[in-house]
């Protein structure tokens, strides 16, 4: 951790927050991560809010020694059968998003949960702005997360800012017409995936808008090498290696985890859950998937979390054949409008005010973006919006959509999302070559 960072993860809980909370005669408190008895406890909360089995000893354990780097926040009710238990839970930690041309810094926030015993109490609000408000006086330009419930974030002022794809794909009937990559396909163990996949997973999500680094203790939990991972048995991988033209293998460009499924009534309708496929060249892209398409006895091939704008879809011959759903994955909640701005590059030179509302007064304000020829940019805090220069109005949600490109500032305004005579410009502002994604949930 940075000493921004530790100085976060140790801060005290906001007061306004504690405040409101004790007004409800309940207790928001930090969680002591050397506490393990305190850290078990919380993670059982968490375990039932997303209505899990409650954790057995080695994965509370598990939980316990990889999570450490998670500031977490529980509410407790004193008068509860369980007083130890919290009745809502919240975590974060700091993570480097990568934006169009660069990347900045954002707190991720996962494990947000409130017990059906306690709804309607204003504790989720309570510890949502007060873990925002603390973000943002520590200099954070954003906050993320995933989502279990896509309703329940934009009165906070996150905007769902990347799309997840997911595929359900007829094998047989698709046909590769994909290029041949001339690389090898191996198995390789668990363990020795796991120890390929940190610096592969590095190199692409510098270049891939959206990419998250990985939280702590994921790697594992996607390879099966936690030692409470359950059915980890199931789970295959296989890399990818370059060929020289000589014959011989190089480097290691990919890496995917799967596990099958036996159709035991007709075999040859098997099918294949794709967890993970990470290349970072596009021969292994092809390479990887092409060994996936042409495995035999499987019928069906499913895969998640994948890009709205796949270049799988062009390499299969009947693009029929593919079922693809879209849905809400990432949300981004700007906290500071002049740094989220120029973090990323823009390929266009142009000047646009933003007149920016933001309900928790964290990061509304009048602001002039200006980009130049080089695409970086600039922007000037005002007070009045400077005459015969475009403006638009919008809310801080809209904003954040509109950071990473994963939507036409057009389309939010024929929705009515954002006031402004000229949307076209602001969408020639902020388009990429490339739809933003997101590869995992945290």
């Amino acid at each position: 951790m940075t000493d921004r960072d530790q100085d976060l993860h140790d801060a005290p809980v906001d007061a306004h927050a504690a405040e409101r909370v004790a007004a409800r005669g309940l207790r928001l408190d930090r969680v002591d991560g050397a506490d393990h008895a305190q850290v078990g406890r919380w993670f059982d909360a968490v375990t039932r809010g997303f209505l899990e089995a409650a954790p057995a000893e080695a994965r509370r354990r598990g939980f316990i020694d990889q999570m450490g780097y998670q500031r977490k926040l529980g509410v407790y009710d004193a008068q509860a059968p369980q007083p130890d238990e919290p009745v809502a839970t919240f975590a974060s930690w700091t993570g480097e998003l990568t934006v169009p041309g660069g990347a900045m810094p954002v707190r991720a926030i996962t494990s947000v949960t409130v017990a059906p015993t306690h709804r309607r109490r204003g504790l989720l609000r309570s510890m949502m702005a007060g873990e925002l408000r603390l973000a943002a006086e520590h200099g954070l330009p954003a906050a993320a997360l995933t989502v279990s419930e896509s309703t329940i974030y934009g009165r906070f002022g996150f905007g769902p800012a990347v799309l997840a794809a997911t595929w359900e794909l007829d094998v047989p009937r698709a046909r590769w017409v994909g290029p041949d990559a001339p690389g090898r396909v191996d198995f390789v163990s668990r363990a020795q995936g796991r120890a390929l996949v940190e610096p592969l997973h590095e190199r692409f999500r510098r270049v891939s808008p959206g990419e998250l680094s990985m939280p702590g203790g994921h790697w594992d939990r996607i390879f099966g090498t936690r030692p409470d991972a359950d059915k980890a048995d199931q789970l295959r991988v296989v890399q990818y290696r370059s060929v020289d033209d000589a014959g011989v293998a190089g480097d290691v460009e990919g890496v995917a985890v799967y596990k099958a499924t036996e159709n035991a009534d007709d075999f040859t309708k098997s099918a294949i859950d794709v967890i993970l496929l990470l290349a970072v060249t596009e021969e292994a892209y092809a390479g990887l998937w092409h060994f996936f398409l042409s495995m035999d006895l499987i019928g069906t091939l499913r895969a998640s979390e994948l890009a709205v704008d796949e270049p799988l879809w062009w390499m299969i011959a009947d693009q029929r054949a593919a079922r693809i759903t879209g849905r809400d994955h990432q949300y981004l909640r700007i906290l500071d409008v002049p740094a989220a701005l120029a973090s990323r590059r823009y390929d266009v030179a142009e000047t646009v005010v933003l007149e920016v509302a933001d309900s928790l007064e964290i990061a509304d304000g009048t602001f002039v973006l200006t980009t130049d020829a080089g695409g970086t940019a600039s922007v000037d805090v005002v007070d009045d919006a400077p005459v015969g220069v475009p403006l638009v109005r919008l809310g801080v949600a809209e904003l954040s959509s509109v950071l990473l490109g994963g939507v036409s500032p057009v389309a939010l305004a024929r929705a009515g999302r954002i006031q402004t005579d000229d949307p076209a410009l602001l969408a020639r502002m902020f388009a990429t070559p490339a739809a933003p994604r997101l590869s995992f949930w945290y």
